[in-house]
């Protein structure tokens, strides 16, 4: 038996504002997965894993555009973008719990592992609904409980997937009460375009009514979990192609065989937890040829005056320039966009000088990238 939707006054989004505020929750949680997934990735030795490193570096670039999809939808709906990124508590610190609430695993910063891949497949999860049920109806019912420490009305969801939803669900009802240009008040040149993307990932979406947010969502939706009825491994109509969700991409991984792309002209495709084609070089992944790094690193575990630790602040000091950057970008300056993710990719060598230094008094085991101070 299918419940009911929850009403409107079981909702944690009541008004524009608590949608906003929402929307921000939206940008920790996409932003939240990027540390784990490049810190994996850059654990990986060079020549190694290539189908690992070529999986976990197409999410993390698409999480990427996640996070500007949701930064549209936010400045769209009048959203003030100051403080967002470059808030003091915007990067957690790890482990730890996803900004969706759910209190059933944590992340961690750690390096390529069996543990790491399951963990990811956590992050990317979905729930299963029937496939003649709307999207937008029956999966918002995704409330587990308040959340520990929150406000009043803040919920826990079980999947990113769920969190959106019921983020969709009260933007559909929001429209209808208070009228599409009374909610979509923002200023159409803080818009991301394609002008401006760095095209690394699929098709920057500019948001400015309810059809186009909700296509914006959906494809957030859709990348990490697949899509909600018909070919559920790949992205679904609201991606346009048929590109493998996020949750698949892994799964690859941990069971060593690529799913069965679509035939042309033909409907087939791989049922969920079930591909059938080609063994991948994953049955056969080196989890030796991976640096020994530390887990969940602490500025703390690094001796005073070292190299090592200085280097972990220059990366730590760029990566919140970067964040830096990319608030800019969403807030008004879109030329910036690109100059901004440039830094992120450059930061990729000073990880790996961080990743190949033993760190010292522990010499077995090595630095990793450090996001946070604390």
């Amino acid at each position: 038996m299918t419940a009911m939707p929850p009403s409107k006054s079981e909702s944690p989004i009541q008004s524009i504002e608590d949608l906003r505020t929402y929307l921000v929750i939206a940008m920790q949680i996409e932003h939240a997965t990027i540390p784990p997934y490049l810190t994996a990735l850059y654990s990986i030795r060079p020549g190694s894993n290539s189908e690992a490193v070529e999986v976990i570096r197409s999410v993390a670039v698409e999480e990427m555009l996640h996070l500007t999809l949701v930064c549209n939808v936010y400045n769209a709906i009048g959203g003030t973008m100051a403080n967002t990124l470059t808030s003091s508590d915007f990067i957690p610190t790890y482990p730890a719990y996803l900004p969706t609430g759910e209190r059933e695993f944590e992340v961690g910063l750690r390096g390529f592992s069996p543990d790491t891949i399951a963990t990811f497949m956590q992050i990317e999860r979905m729930q299963e609904e029937a496939e003649d049920v709307p999207l937008v109806v029956a999966r918002q019912h995704s409330c587990l409980g308040m959340l520990p420490g929150a406000g009043e009305g803040r919920q826990s969801f079980y999947s990113i997937g769920l969190f959106y939803a019921e983020v969709i669900r009260r933007l559909f009802e929001l429209c209808q009460e208070l009228g599409e240009d009374t909610v979509f008040c923002g200023d159409p040149a803080k818009q991301i375009s394609q002008d401006y993307y760095y095209n690394g990932a699929g098709s920057v979406i500019v948001v400015h009514d309810l059809a186009t947010a909700i296509q914006a969502l959906r494809m957030i939706q859709e990348q990490g979990e697949g899509a909600p009825r018909g070919h559920r491994i790949y992205a679904g109509s609201a991606v346009g192609d048929h590109a493998l969700a996020h949750y698949f991409r892994f799964q690859q991984l941990q069971l060593g065989r690529y799913y069965q792309t679509l035939i042309p002209g033909s409907d087939e495709a791989d049922a969920p937890d079930a591909p059938t084609g080609a063994p991948m070089n994953g049955a056969e992944l080196d989890y030796a040829a991976v640096y020994p790094i530390k887990p969940d690193l602490r500025l703390a575990d690094l001796p005073e005056g070292s190299e090592v630790r200085a280097k972990a602040l220059d990366f730590q000091q760029r990566y919140s320039a970067f964040l830096g950057e990319l608030e800019r970008a969403f807030d008004g300056a879109p030329q910036q966009l690109i100059p901004a993710v440039g830094s992120m990719f450059r930061l990729r060598s000073l990880a790996d000088e961080l990743v190949r230094t033993p760190i010292p008094g522990q010499e077995h085991l090595h630095a990793a990238p450090l996001y946070t101070l604390t």
